[in-house]
């Protein structure tokens, strides 16, 4: 059932590969974010940080789901 839910293509690829996408714009923009405030320059506020790795964690194990579906056919 998840590993249909994977491959199902929305504009030609499947939604595995818009997880994994979006789990790695979610991790570039908290590191950006930290390190930004480590050095000073504070464009974004600090509680974003906590906030968007949080997210990033939830975008990673939608995307591990769906990857290890595929595999055990869950």
């Amino acid at each position: 059932m998840i590993h249909t839910l994977a491959y199902s293509l929305i504009f030609g690829q499947p939604l595995i590969m818009y997880a994994g996408l979006a789990t790695l714009l979610s991790l570039a923009t908290t590191a950006t974010i930290g390190a930004l405030n480590y050095r000073g320059l504070a464009i974004v506020p600090f509680y974003w940080h906590p906030r968007l790795a949080i997210i990033t964690l939830s975008l990673a194990g939608l995307h591990a789901i769906l990857g290890l579906s595929v595999f055990f056919g869950y």
